[in-house]
């Protein structure tokens, strides 16, 4: 008789539900699952450490709308792929964390690396919970892809026990999940929800429109400049954890302060936007939230609540385009010159910024900025990884990219090297610049291993000015210069390290150098580390004069 062991299946089910990449780092507990996935067209990318798989998988999940997979083994090879569910699901990202288990059958004894995986992982995902049966993990998978793709999009976790996975069953009892399985389908919003939203829109003089993580992808970004083009509205993606401090949007704070409507499409109301209050919102402004999340509808004061609805914002945003091609309002003139303002305001620049220079033999962060934003306009396929803590803020405020990538509002560095290397995969040929720290480096600077074992081209663009400049900043402002310790670096030749990997490298100290080193590292079809000495200063902080 015919059997399939429950490795089998989970293989099986995984490509069937149109997986063809999953990250990974090899465990015991795992191993069954390698074995299987050798009958499969699944390819597997074989990383250094388990945050790292679960971090390309975020980026994955980013890029594509598609649920990433991570598959790492049980114990701590799940507690190191669990700490980078935050990032996952502070970012809105639909990610499958699969995770080998100690055997049912020896819980409770003793066995091999036994830990509560599930509820490690769940308070950092949309779910989490460990097969039961093998009868189970056809349809355990399939409803875990959903999970994380409906409603405000998720990681998920599943644990996979062992002796599941090597139990054969007869393969005639084994029904492989379709695909239509796990398939989500966004219900468009209640008419009578689109007519509230714009009723409310026409009614206020200063409306703003900000929309949260999951809409800050290439379509959604499209969609969003749809809508306030057509609306003449301010909109605006936030998914940084600098929130109304983030430099990508401009001297915001001060369109945020005088809004009289906030309307909130799949953005929670959090620290990200001082939680409402003043004097960060005016004392009067009224809100509209729109979240799959009915938890998040209640956050808004009750008060100051002009509607609120239980729907899919990227739906909502679509049909808010297409039934207002001109917002009425009793002042037009009033709401052109709002819209102007706002635009004005999200744009701004400081003009001094364009003469900033560094000394002696280190660049200021805007000059390393200029270098990668002409790079990118020379090579607009390409995609712009931002990360780190002080470093990561600048090209963010600067560097222009039809596609990019940061740590998301969680506001937890490390991330950048494995989204590249993702991004890298997702978009073969296309450049891949990663702008971070020095500090961020030494997470995941062993994952330019993987990338050269597997040939994947990309910029590491790395920032070094010898510490942890957002801890040092921290010390500065809070306890002054003569107590700023413990957070210094050695001004190391990451480049150098990267070139015994197996990948290109070079130093940067002349910001005349750095056009020249970007190309040759693209030039050099390696995973690159171009190291650039920059000096020790503050994330940008954008205020207009007066």
């Amino acid at each position: 008789m015919q059997t399939l062991r429950g490795a089998d299946i989970v293989a099986r089910t995984l490509e069937a539900l149109g997986v063809t990449r999953i990250f990974t780092l090899s465990g015991n507990h795992i191993m069954p699952v390698f074995d299987a996935l050798l009958e499969t067209g699944i390819t597997l990318v074989h990383t250094r450490q388990e945050a790292a798989c679960v971090h390309m998988a975020d980026a994955w999940g980013r890029l594509t709308g598609e649920v990433g997979v991570a598959l790492v083994t049980g114990g701590q090879g799940h507690t190191n792929g669990a700490a980078a569910l935050t990032t996952a699901v502070a970012a809105d990202s639909p990610v499958l964390l699969l995770s080998g288990h100690a055997g049912l059958s020896e819980l409770g004894r003793g066995a091999f690396q036994e830990l509560a995986q599930a509820d490690i992982a769940r308070p950092m995902t949309k779910a989490a919970w460990t097969a039961g049966s093998v009868a189970s993990l056809g349809p355990d998978l399939a409803r875990a892809f959903r999970i994380a793709r409906e409603g405000r999009p998720g990681p998920v976790h599943l644990s996979l026990p062992v002796d599941l996975l090597d139990k054969a069953v007869p393969a005639a009892s084994v029904r492989i999940p379709e695909r239509a399985a796990a398939a989500i389908r966004a219900a468009e919003p209640a008419p009578d929800l689109v007519a509230d939203l714009l009723a409310a829109l026409a009614g206020a003089e200063r409306p703003l429109v900000a929309c949260g993580p999951a809409l800050c992808d290439a379509s959604g970004r499209a969609a969003m400049a749809a809508l306030d083009e057509t609306l003449g509205v301010p909109v605006v993606g936030m998914e940084s954890p600098r929130g109304i401090n983030d430099p990508a949007l401009g001297a915001f704070a001060e369109v945020l302060a005088r809004a009289d409507l906030l309307v909130l499409l799949g953005k929670p109301l959090d620290f990200t936007l001082r939680f409402g209050a003043a004097p960060a919102l005016a004392p009067n402004c009224r809100f509209v939230i729109v979240d799959p999340d009915p938890a998040l509808l209640a956050r808004a004061p009750a008060d100051r609540l002009a509607v609120a609805g239980l729907a899919d914002p990227r739906p909502v945003l679509a049909a808010l385009t297409a039934r207002a091609t001109a917002l009425p309002h009793r002042d037009a003139s009033n709401r052109d010159a709002w819209h102007r303002e706002a635009r004005a305001a999200l744009a701004y620049r400081p003009p001094g910024w364009a003469d900033l220079r560094g000394t002696g033999q280190r660049l200021h962060p805007v000059e390393l900025c200029r270098a990668v934003d002409a790079f990118l306009e020379r090579h607009p396929d390409g995609t712009l990884i931002c990360d780190g803590g002080e470093i990561g803020q600048w090209p963010q405020a600067l560097v222009r990219a039809g596609r990019r990538l940061i740590n998301g509002v969680s506001g937890t560095i490390g991330a950048s090297i494995p989204f590249a290397i993702a991004a890298a995969l997702e978009r073969p040929g296309a450049p891949v610049i990663a702008v971070l720290g020095d500090g961020t480096f030494g997470f995941h600077m062993a994952e330019f291993d993987t990338a050269v074992r597997y040939g994947v081209p990309f910029i590491a663009v790395v920032g070094n000015d010898a510490r942890w400049n957002a801890e040092h900043q921290i010390q500065l402002r809070s306890y002054g210069p003569q107590r700023t310790r413990h957070c210094d670096l050695l001004p190391t030749r990451y480049d150098a390290v990267v070139q015994a990997l197996g990948g290109f490298g070079t130093l940067v100290t002349e910001a005349a150098a750095l056009p020249a080193a970007l190309e040759a590292a693209q030039a050099s079809g390696l995973p690159a580390c171009i190291n650039v000495m920059i000096e020790s200063v503050a994330a940008p902080a954008i205020r207009r004069p007066g």
